[in-house]
């Protein structure tokens, strides 16, 4: 069980290895060693690491170890402060959920999937030894749903590849639609014990994207309270139905990897709506992290939550 296991309260530590310009300064500078000691003071019990192929790998697949080091740092500051961590490779040679990333071709490629097995028989060399205290994400937040098939297909041979040398480690398996927690019914028997149906949710997406301006129709669309966008924990308990139904059929557990609300809604907004889905997810057992530590327009360590804060993260 992740709950007895040190996976089951987390926070993405977002805009780190992913999501960023790259530069040495984003890299040394955006997470230290006080926010590991943060996070482990406000109760978390893992961190989520998302980790773009750029930073670990070069173009002809071969791995940059100055990036493995910087992610052998972050898991010797998650030991210091006694927190686990869940390494996500949220973009892979050819393939972003972000279409501005302009990676395409994955799905089809051959070149492209051997890329993508290489980082994580890398990482599963390097790290896979250590299962009670690091977990891994294949792929964040597979879009198109034609893209299952193939996706079903890679994971698998992944994970295959993976058991070589990490036979116990657990591995997250999202389904298309950015992780969506109704597709995950979609998803086939897990390859083993080891692993877990993963989703992300941020649904009612008008009240958690409010505002998004990368996305053209929620930033046009009115605004609206937490009355007024439809959320409440029968909401939830609807909406995880089918995906609560798939891992209790399969024997395996979900984990949310994502979930929050935009910095546009007013906090006390921004509290009911954790609420609501917080208890949804403790009456079920679902582990899951929380987007995000600080900045991405998501951050629960950001001045503005200040007010909030504390009631906030009894509620996470």
């Amino acid at each position: 069980m992740l709950k007895e296991n040190g996976f089951y309260k987390g926070i993405n530590l977002g805009g780190w290895m992913s999501q960023c310009d790259y530069s040495r300064e984003r890299l040394d500078g955006f997470v230290t060693e006080p926010d590991f000691k943060q996070i482990a003071d406000w109760g978390f019990d893992h961190v989520r690491i998302p980790i773009d192929y750029n930073v670990v790998q070069n173009d002809d697949g071969s791995m940059k170890e100055d990036g493995l080091a910087r992610i052998d740092a972050a898991l010797a500051l998650c030991r210091r402060y006694g927190l686990h961590a869940v390494l996500d490779l949220h973009k892979t040679q050819g393939y972003s959920f972000d279409a501005g990333e302009h990676e395409e071709g994955f799905f089809e490629s051959e070149k492209y999937q051997e890329l993508f097995y290489r980082i994580w028989e890398a990482f599963a060399g390097r790290w896979g030894d250590r299962p009670d205290e690091v977990m891994f994400e294949l792929l964040n937040e597979v879009t198109e749903e034609s893209y299952l098939p193939a996706w079903k297909r890679i994971s698998r041979e992944c994970i295959r590849r993976i058991r070589r040398f990490a036979p116990d480690t657990r591995i997250l398996v999202g389904s298309y639609h950015y992780n969506g927690v109704r597709e995950v019914r979609y998803l086939d028997a897990p390859y083993d014990k080891n692993v877990l149906y993963n989703f992300h949710c941020y649904e009612p997406m008008k009240f958690s994207h409010q505002g998004a301006y990368w996305n053209e129709e929620f930033n046009n669309a009115n605004r609206c309270t937490f009355a007024e966008s439809g959320a409440s924990e029968a909401y939830f308990e609807k909406l995880f139905s089918t995906a609560i139904q798939k891992a209790e059929a399969e024997g395996t557990e979900l984990y949310c990897g994502e979930y929050g609300v935009i910095d546009i809604v007013p906090p006390e907004e921004a509290l009911k709506w954790f609420r609501t889905i917080h208890a949804v997810f403790e009456k079920h057992g679902i582990a899951r992290a929380v987007w995000s530590y600080k900045q991405m327009d998501f951050g629960i360590s950001d001045a503005r939550m200040d007010g909030v804060r504390e009631e906030l993260l009894h509620n996470l």
